[in-house]
């Protein structure tokens, strides 16, 4: 392991953006499906080595409540934040909750940026990745640009047909997505049945995926019940044959006595040569055989409440194992249930959007129409609607809508 210096491993994982190309990249604000490169070290100020943190290194997503969570840290608020604070919360926690002498050092760095949304009259509405120094116009752009069809009719049918398949799709997953992070919850709690949410109860839809979901759960908690009983049988042959070694020490101990008894007997007659030396030493030999017994059985005793100590650590192992699978699956659980509801609420524009009768009286007119911009974006918890401009810088997260504003002759 290479040799730093002190000062130089302080500074070696700060927090930086990926992308520097944002204005302020450093004040960037985080938000939910933002995703994050973490990596953590250590300086052993002991030995003057440097130690990298391989079991929480990783890319990590926010999850839609705005939370971020890393491992022996837990959860933590991370929307709102930037990465230069989350990096020196995750440092902090760590030193506090592992008491450790030295504060390691966490490098936060932007993997992606959260995706932004344009729906309207745009060729290719939907979700697109975000790009640094991204305004109305260049997202525009990046949708293939003003929607024009020569017969708009048709092309509104199309779109109308498009968006309520894709709706009637994403809906489904939200449905499945809701139902598989209840059952989850439920894994989590060692239950072997759960509730759907209110919000969904009575879809027809939900009986065939709640059929599917509980025979998970089930299994998961019958594989699980399965170890543990087979680790506590063990467990019970193991006292068993422990309580057995005992009962043979015991015995064994009568016998080491009454060949001591013998032995002692033996001796004031062999030293007056009344018995022959080789009867004496014969019956000390005999007490250090049944010695030697009593010690191989307290070594199998050791040896057997050494396997049940190790049995214990498996049954630990096997209930973190399965509680560390079903963590890491909800969360990116939450992250697809988040964009599932975006997405559903993107289709429900674009349906109203290609029912609208104005903006098929519009598009089907002679003039060059002319485009509205609006950004949807949520900031502290709340949600608004702001006029824009095509110079109008488009953050993460955003949702553009573009409609067309009546011409002269309407």
């Amino acid at each position: 392991m290479p040799r730093i210096s002190a000062r130089f491993a302080g500074a070696l994982l700060v927090a930086s953006l990926a992308m520097p190309q944002l204005a302020a990249a450093g004040d960037y604000q985080l938000g939910p499906l933002d995703k994050l490169n973490i990596r953590v070290a250590e300086w052993q100020t002991v030995d003057g080595t440097f130690r990298d943190w391989s079991a929480i290194n990783g890319q990590y997503s926010i999850g839609p409540g705005g939370t971020l969570s890393v491992p022996f840290v837990g959860d933590m608020q991370a929307a709102g934040k930037t990465t230069a604070e989350i990096a020196s919360s995750i440092g902090l926690a760590l030193q506090r909750k592992l008491a450790l002498p030295d504060k390691p050092e966490a490098s936060v760095e932007m993997a992606q940026f959260r995706p932004f949304y344009i729906s309207g009259e745009v060729q290719n509405p939907g979700q697109f990745p975000f790009v640094p120094d991204l305004t109305v116009l260049k997202a525009v752009s990046i949708a293939g640009g003003i929607r024009r069809s020569a017969d708009y009719g048709p092309q509104l049918e199309k779109d109308l047909i498009t968006a309520k398949g894709s709706y009637d799709i994403y809906d489904d997953q939200r449905l499945r997505l809701m139902v598989k992070r209840a059952r989850i919850d439920a894994d989590l709690a060692g239950k072997t049945t759960f509730e759907v949410p209110q919000e969904i109860q009575g879809d027809p839809r939900l009986p065939t995926i709640v059929a599917d979901e509980t025979a998970i759960l089930v299994s998961d908690q019958k594989s699980l019940k399965l170890k543990l009983d087979a680790l506590d049988q063990l467990k019970g042959v193991l006292q068993s044959e422990i309580e057995s070694l005992q009962k043979k020490i015991a015995n064994q101990q009568k016998q080491v006595d009454l060949a001591e008894q013998q032995a002692n007997s033996i001796g004031p007659l062999a030293q007056k040569g009344l018995i022959a030396n080789a009867r004496l030493l014969s019956s000390q030999q005999t007490v250090t055989d049944l010695q030697g017994k009593i010690l191989d059985y307290e070594t199998a005793i050791l040896t057997a409440k050494q396997s049940i100590s190790k049995a214990e650590q498996d049954a630990i192992d096997a209930r973190n194992t399965l509680s560390s699978s079903l963590t890491a699956d909800r969360q990116q659980t939450e992250a697809n249930l988040n964009e599932a509801a975006l997405r559903v609420g993107m289709q429900k524009g674009l349906i109203a959007q290609a029912s609208d009768p104005a903006t098929t009286a519009a598009l089907t007119g002679s003039q060059e129409p002319a485009l509205l911009y609006s950004l949807v974006r949520v900031a502290d918890g709340k949600t608004s609607e702001i006029e824009a401009k095509e110079d109008t810088p488009v953050l993460p997260g955003d949702v553009i809508k573009v409609k067309l504003a009546p011409t002269a002759s309407q």
